[in-house]
């Protein structure tokens, strides 16, 4: 009788914990193995994203480049060689 009263609270304990859970295991499995693919599928576009991005950007940096960076530099080291060679007060 003991082992019967105690087979019967297992089963209230263990029926307890099933209505404590919203869904069942299974459930719990097939919802984070989909959650698990969708973040494995952004990471994986985002990277995408980011070389599309970079590979559409240097054709328009190489022209900036070009048409800016020699005046630039040019005015720069101007500027530079004028306040070395004049004289100190």
């Amino acid at each position: 009788m003991a082992q019967a009263l105690g087979l019967q609270v297992a089963e209230k304990q263990e029926m307890g914990e099933q209505r404590a859970q919203l869904i069942s295991r299974e459930a719990n499995n097939a919802v984070q193995a989909a959650f698990n693919a969708l973040q494995r599928t952004i990471v994986h576009n985002s990277q995408t994203l980011d070389y599309l991005v970079q590979e559409m950007l240097r054709p328009i940096l190489k022209v900036w480049l070009d048409d800016n960076l020699p005046g630039m530099v040019e005015r720069l080291v101007r500027t530079e060689i004028e306040r070395i060679s004049s004289p100190r007060n």
